[in-house]
């Protein structure tokens, strides 16, 4: 059986105009192709007629880029929502907690998601494991996600693409099954 029979919801996770603001996030991101990755494949998910539920992060703090008041708030047009594909919004790190995400994946009768987003270490990463942890059959996508640099405990600075890699090396063969996006089409 392909992928595509068993009809899987591509989740977007904080696809952004905010995180385009290197600086806010800690510098150094890595994968600046992220979005437009993930927009590629949105396509391919229309096209295909497959389900899409996007994700955006609503944060309380008002000097957030992610505050609903601030220009960072809205999707990034490289992979923007379409009218009728539903939009989860959380405040949190994980898209399960306080949102009717499990609902809209139920009602949609698969097991099966495809997730891509921002950032790999944070809501990624929390999106992810929770997704695992309730049974979904969970497809990351490497080369769709990116992260920032990040400062360890002891004060030294982690490099992103560390950061990214280890997060995806974290919940490979546990959480979700990793690749890329070209990988998922020739399975598609």
């Amino acid at each position: 059986m392909n992928l595509r029979e068993k009809s899987p919801i591509l989740l977007c996770i904080d696809l952004q105009i905010g995180f385009l603001d290197e600086a806010a996030w800690g510098g150094g991101r890595n994968n600046p192709a992220a979005e437009e990755i993930s927009g590629k494949l949105l396509d391919t998910w229309r096209a295909l007629g497959l389900p899409v539920i996007h994700v955006c992060h609503s944060s309380s703090d008002p000097h957030s880029q992610l505050h609903k008041n601030n220009p960072g708030f809205p999707f990034n047009p490289l992979a923007a929502p379409i009218k009728g594909e539903p939009i989860v919004t959380k405040s949190v790190n994980s898209a399960f907690i306080r949102t009717n995400l499990q609902e809209l994946i139920d009602a949609n009768g698969t097991t099966t998601l495809v997730i891509v987003g921002l950032t790999t270490d944070h809501c990624v990463s929390t999106t992810t494991r929770m997704a695992g942890n309730y049974g979904y059959e969970t497809i990351l996508i490497s080369d769709a996600t990116a992260t920032f640099d990040r400062v360890g405990i002891d004060g030294k600075r982690l490099p992103a693409e560390l950061v990214h890699h280890y997060a995806l090396a974290s919940l490979h063969n546990e959480f979700a099954t990793v690749m890329t996006a070209r990988h998922l089409i020739d399975i598609l």
